[in-house]
């Protein structure tokens, strides 16, 4: 309960420059709260009654509360920063190690901010292939809570197609919405993140969509040896050898940047095949024995040296690089096998948490009502982090053997239910000056 208290504190004290902050801030820790309980889902009149029924906010008119939640004055500014501050060791092996990739919420309704017909590459045969959804690119810090690997939502922006800008000319707070790539917006949230951590490296970990030199040339003029690249490479990808050293003087022309074409990813898989070696990896939840073969080369797109991993099952194989050449073959592997948990993030964000069933229409509250759930999300990864000991899975399910997302929700439930949370955290109770009006009011009428 503590922890609970300390946490939601700090976020609290954000508010406190504001004429109504105290107010407000209690609005917005408790919002937190009845987002992340696991009571109903996060629609904005569900959250006002679990406001009223749990925590005693039965003052809150719905015209209030919904203004609140529309409100384009939350310092989200301030409290991402804040919420990053909070979160215990971010680093992994002296690297920040991010997680970027785009997910889609479908929609039903024509006035939706941020809707558009999508393509959805996942989608089933029974489904359409371009939903009206919303297109979202998101990043998430990767890092062990108590022994298991969890991505903890730090930042997003909603996609918007150039062609859908220029048909409907869509606008936020007021102003015109400008075209970006997706390869844009990753870049400017992770200069973000960078800015806010400016002694630490970072490692961009994405899939191969991302992980393409749309992403590394704009990400390395900006930040420069600060960040690096793993991902995963296309089987057609052609690969070159390192240049040969030439001395300084010898022979016409300037050095050679590529050495010899060595081949493509699909060609050497086959050549290397025979050379693996066994490498023991904490893979999807355990410890696992992959065969895996690298080697550094010279690719053309990335201009750079990089360190190419062929990791080989039984039947098929795929191919992992990466710009970091101090990393070694098992953490490659092992990162990139993390880059799986924001994906499960997306689920527990979308249906655990709840954001894909919110029904706001406006573009301020469309966009609050993400920021909270993501928030929510990753406070309650900080909350496991906190904690002394392992949270203990309550549905056992086969091959599974740590905790889930659920458990330390049930948890937190447990601690804000307690009775001396409500002594810690109380709900406003109606303003004085507010009263005061009222009566005079009524009596001049």
């Amino acid at each position: 309960m503590l922890i609970l208290h300390s946490l939601l504190s700090e976020l609290k004290d954000e508010f406190a420059k504001s004429r109504k902050g105290e107010e407000r801030g209690a609005w917005f820790i408790h919002t937190l709260l009845a987002i992340i309980l696991p009571f109903t889902s996060s629609r904005t009149s569900n959250l006002l009654r679990t406001l009223a029924t749990l925590f005693g906010f039965s003052h809150i008119s719905w015209k209030r509360y919904y203004r609140f939640m529309a409100s384009p004055k939350v310092p989200w500014n301030r409290l991402w920063p804040r919420l990053w501050n909070m979160i215990p060791e971010p680093e992994t092996g002296g690297r920040l190690i991010l997680a970027l990739d785009d997910y889609i919420n479908p929609k039903t309704g024509k006035k939706i901010f941020g809707c558009a017909k999508v393509f959805d590459h996942a989608a089933k045969h029974n489904q359409s292939r371009y939903p009206w959804a919303q297109n979202i690119v998101a990043i998430g810090l990767l890092k062990v809570v108590k022994g298991r690997w969890a991505c903890l939502p730090l930042s997003q922006r909603y996609y918007f197609q150039e062609k859908f800008i220029k048909n409907n000319k869509p606008i936020y707070k007021g102003q015109p919405i400008a075209f970006q790539t997706k390869h844009r917006q990753a870049v400017n949230m992770i200069s973000d993140i960078a800015a806010h951590f400016p002694k630490a490296n970072i490692l961009v970990v994405s899939d191969s969509w991302f992980g393409n030199d749309g992403l590394w040339k704009p990400l390395y003029k900006e930040l420069g040896k600060q960040v690096h690249m793993l991902s995963r490479l296309r089987c057609n990808s052609n690969l070159f050898r390192l240049p040969p050293d030439t001395p300084a003087g010898k022979g016409a022309g300037r050095p050679r940047k590529y050495g010899r074409k060595a081949g493509t990813a699909s060609s050497l898989a086959s050549e290397y095949k025979d050379q693996t070696c066994e490498y023991t990896i904490n893979l999807y939840g355990r410890e696992r024995t992959v065969l895996a073969y690298e080697q550094v080369f010279m690719v053309r797109t990335l201009k750079c040296p990089i360190r190419v991993v062929w990791v080989y099952r039984k039947t098929q194989w795929i191919s992992l690089f990466t710009t970091d050449l101090s990393l070694s073959v098992a953490e490659i592997i092992e990162y990139y096998g993390a880059r799986w948990k924001i994906e499960a993030g997306f689920k527990e964000l979308k249906r655990d948490i709840g954001s894909a069933e919110t029904q706001t229409r406006n573009p301020v509250a469309v966009e609050n009502h993400l920021n909270f759930c993501m928030m929510a999300t990753s406070l309650t990864w900080i909350y496991a982090c906190r904690l002394e000991k392992t949270p203990s899975r309550r549905h056992a399910v086969k091959g599974r053997n740590h905790y889930a997302f659920s458990d330390v929700r049930r948890l937190i439930t447990q601690a804000a239910m307690d009775d001396d949370f409500s002594i810690l955290c109380p709900a406003p109770h109606k303003s004085v000056v507010n009263s005061l009006v009222t009566a005079l009011m009524r009596m001049a009428a």
